[in-house]
């Protein structure tokens, strides 16, 4: 191409680039011309710049997104997860009352099936947990296993964990689990079963809430569940609820066993 000044000019046309030859706008990488050289480049620097840039950005959202999944799970534990009972009263004993726990079948980590029938007669404590879980369920677990010694002489005194994960906590995981925190085959109960049935029991005969995940297949992670503990008198009745978190909840559960086994 010739200009007017007499230069040759080479243009290496880039669809990317744009410049400006006399006025005109052209599609252009470089303009070499027999007097000097222009080329217009992005610099090594900018664009580790800009590689930089993204990368904290990136970085940023994910931890945003991780802080958002933390503080989500601890409001929806401290917040979520509290009684939904209906009529609360006050029995002669002084414990409250908090409704009836449904009739239910389930299977132990023995194998063999236990009814509401089977615990009817004793006091037991209920909690919920699931094998894999590193959240509170440790924490319960331990706590139980305390109770479990420290009721070891009052036989009427039971437990009974029930677990969030049927899918996972098969009779042979839940056997593994409980021999890890020697549990008394006869007097602590891990129960499991299907999953719409353990659900529907922990919602709607406890009145707590529990994560509803649609495919337990592929899922990983944590199972949002209630933390607390649940007394059951003799006669079925749900007489307390104490959250496995604070330390004087604790000391009312055992205040509240001690007044049942004294009848």
């Amino acid at each position: 191409m010739k200009l007017t000044n007499g230069s040759s000019v080479l243009i290496l046309t880039d669809p990317g680039y744009s410049c400006a030859v006399h006025g005109r706008s052209l599609n252009c990488l470089g303009l070499y011309t027999n007097r000097k050289l222009i080329v217009r480049i992005l610099s090594v620097q900018s664009l580790f710049t800009m590689d930089a840039s993204k990368t904290r950005l990136l970085l940023l959202g994910l931890l945003v997104m991780g802080l958002g999944i933390f503080l989500g799970t601890v409001l929806w534990l401290k917040l979520g997860p509290r009684p939904q009972f209906g009529m609360e009263q006050t029995d002669s004993d002084g414990i409250k009352q908090y409704g009836s726990v449904p009739d239910f079948s389930l299977t132990e980590r023995s194998g063999s099936s236990v009814t509401l029938a089977d615990l009817r007669g004793k006091i037991w404590i209920a909690d919920f947990i699931y094998t894999t879980c590193t959240d509170t369920c440790p924490l319960q677990t331990a706590m139980l296993a305390k109770l479990q010694e420290e009721y070891s002489g009052k036989p009427d005194v039971h437990l009974v964990s029930f677990t969030v994960d049927p899918e996972r906590d098969t009779p042979q995981a839940l056997t593994l689990y409980a021999e890890k925190h020697r549990a008394d085959s006869k007097r602590w109960y891990f129960l499991t079963g299907q999953r719409d049935r353990m659900l529907r029991l922990i919602q709607e005969g406890f009145h707590l809430s529990v994560a509803t995940v649609a495919n337990e297949a592929d899922r990983s992670g944590m199972i949002p569940h209630s933390p607390r503990f649940v007394l059951v008198d003799k006669q079925a009745r749900i007489r307390g609820y104490y959250d496995s978190r604070e330390r004087e909840a604790l000391v009312r559960l055992k205040k509240d066993i001690d007044t049942l086994v004294k009848g």
